[in-house]
C-alpha cells in the first residue's frame, strides 16, 4: 500500500477505497498517469483493457467533483457493457465522497435516465444516448470540469467521431480532458489536437504477458471448421473460454449448435437486449452454474471485466490486427497462462496474412488432429424459406378455421 500512498495524500478519499479493495501495487499506467492527472493536466494515455485505467481517471473525477453541484463529470465509452462496468467502478472509487454516478446508454428506457440525471454528479454513457439527452434538453454539460474519453480508438472505429465532437463542443472549454486508448492512431491524434490543451502523452506496456501466451492456428477446409472447434473444446483442458465470431449470424450458429450438442454455452452480440446481455455475462462469470464458454462478436473483445479466461478461439479471423490484439488481450493476465487458437479457412487468408506479416505475433501452425465431421443441428433459415413456410402454415390454419 506504500506505493499507492506515494500517489495520493493519506486523506484522499480514493486512497481509502483502494485500501478497501485490497489493491497492493499500482499498475504501470496508474503509476505513470495518476500524478499527472492529479496535477490537473490533460492526458493522452495508451492503455489496454485490464491495465487499471479506470482507477487512473477516477483520480480526477474524485478530486474535481463535488456533491450537489450538478453534472460535473462525463465519461464516454463505446459500448453499453463498458459503460456499466465503468459506472460500478467509479461508484466504488468515489464512495467516500458519496458521489452519484449513473449509466446512460441505449437499449433501455430513456425516461428512467431523465429522472436520475438531475440528482447525479457523474454520467458514464455511450455517445448516441448522450446526444439523445442533449437533443431532448434532459442533459446539460455546461458544468463539466472533467471529460474522459475511454477506449477512444474503439469509439472512432465504430463511427462515433461526429457524435463525440458534438458532445465535446457542448462542454466548457475550461475543463480537464483525459483520453484513454489501446492504440494511438491518426484519428485519435487529430481528436486530441483539436480538443485537448498541452496534453501529456503516457503509455503502458501491453497488459498481456507474451511469455504466458501460446498462439497457434489450424488451416482447415470450410466444411470442417465447426467440427474442429467442437473437437478442441472437448479435448483441450481449459477454464473459461471465449469464442469470437465476426458476425451475429455466426455467433448464433456456433452457440446454438454447441448447446444442441450438450455444451453449456452463452452468446453475446449487439442483437440482444441489454438485459439479456447482462444476464448472459453474469452467467458466464459465475462459478456456480457450469457455464464456461462465451461465444461473442467483438462487442466482448474490449472493456468487459472477465477474469480467468484461459482460451481464446478465433472461429472467425478478425478483420484487422488491432482487433486481434484486443481479442487476445482477454487472456494471459496477472501471470496466468493463456492460449489463442485460430481456426483458419480459405475465406480468411487475407485477414490472417495481414496479422502474421506484422511480425508482432508468434503464431505457430498446428497439424489438424483426426476429427469426425459432426452433424449440424441448427441453421438460420433464409428469408424466402421462412416466408414460404409462413404462407403454407397460414393457408393450413385458414382451412382449419383458426383465423
Amino acid at each position: 500500500m506504500k506505493n499507492f500512498e506515494r500517489l495520493f495524500d493519506k486523506d484522499n478519499p480514493l486512497l481509502k477505497s483502494i485500501l478497501d479493495r485490497g489493491f497492493k501495487e499500482p499498475s504501470e499506467i496508474q503509476e505513470k498517469s495518476i500524478p499527472v492527472i492529479i496535477s490537473g493536466k490533460d492526458v493522452i494515455a495508451g492503455a489496454a483493457t485490464g491495465s487499471g485505467k479506470t482507477l487512473a481517471f477516477s483520480s480526477a473525477l474524485v478530486k474535481n467533483i463535488e456533491r450537489d453541484k450538478g453534472i460535473q463529470g462525463l465519461v464516454l465509452t463505446p459500448t453499453r457493457e463498458l459503460a456499466e462496468q465503468v459506472t460500478k467502478q467509479v461508484l466504488d472509487f468515489s464512495k467516500y465522497k458519496n458521489l452519484r454516478v449513473i449509466s446512460v446508454y441505449g437499449g433501455v428506457s430513456i425516461y428512467n435516465q431523465v429522472k436520475m440525471i438531475p440528482s447525479s454528479e457523474i454520467i458514464v454513457g455511450t455517445p448516441g444516448r448522450i446526444l439523445d439527452h442533449l437533443n431532448k434538453g434532459s442533459l446539460n454539460l455546461s458544468r463539466i470540469n472533467t471529460l474522459v474519453l475511454d477506449e477512444a480508438d474503439r469509439m472512432l472505429e465504430m463511427g462515433f467521431i461526429d457524435d463525440v465532437r458534438k458532445i465535446i463542443e457542448e462542454c466548457p472549454n475550461k475543463r480537464q480532458t483525459l483520453l484513454f486508448s489501446a492504440t494511438i492512431n491518426q484519428d485519435v491524434v487529430k481528436l486530441s489536437k483539436r480538443y485537448m490543451r498541452e496534453a501529456v502523452e503516457i503509455s503502458a506496456e501491453v497488459y498481456v504477458d507474451p511469455k504466458k501466451l501460446s498462439q497457434i492456428f489450424y488451416d482447415v477446409p470450410d466444411n470442417m471448421k465447426f467440427s474442429l472447434l467442437k473437437h478442441l473444446l472437448e479435448n483441450e483442458k481449459s477454464g473459461l473460454v471465449m469464442i469470437f465470431c465476426n458476425t451475429r449470424k455466426n455467433v448464433d450458429f456456433v452457440s446454438k449448435n454447441l448447446n444442441f450438442m450438450g455444451m453449456n454455452v452463452v452468446p453475446i452480440h449487439g442483437g440482444f437486449s441489454q438485459e439479456k446481455r447482462n444476464k448472459f455475462l453474469k452467467m458466464f462469470n459465475s462459478e456456480n452454474n457450469g457455464i464456461n464458454v462465451l461465444v461473442a462478436t467483438d462487442v466482448a473483445a474490449r472493456g468487459l471485466d472477465i477474469k480467468n479466461v484461459t482460451h481464446i478461439y478465433n472461429y472467425d479471423i478478425p478483420l484487422s490486427k488491432n482487433e486481434y490484439i484486443h481479442r487476445i488481450g482477454r487472456t494471459a493476465r496477472a501471470g496466468k497462462d493463456g492460449k489463442i487458437i485460430n481456426i483458419l479457412t480459405s475465406r480468411h487468408y487475407d485477414n490472417f496474412r495481414d496479422i502474421t506479416e506484422s511480425k508482432e505475433f508468434n503464431i505457430q501452425s498446428e497439424d489438424i488432429p483426426y476429427i469426425r465431421r459432426v452433424k449440424i443441428r441448427w441453421m438460420e433459415k433464409k428469408k424466402g424459406e421462412r416466408m414460404r413456410r409462413y404462407t403454407r402454415g397460414s393457408m393450413r390454419n385458414e382451412r382449419r378455421g383458426r383465423y
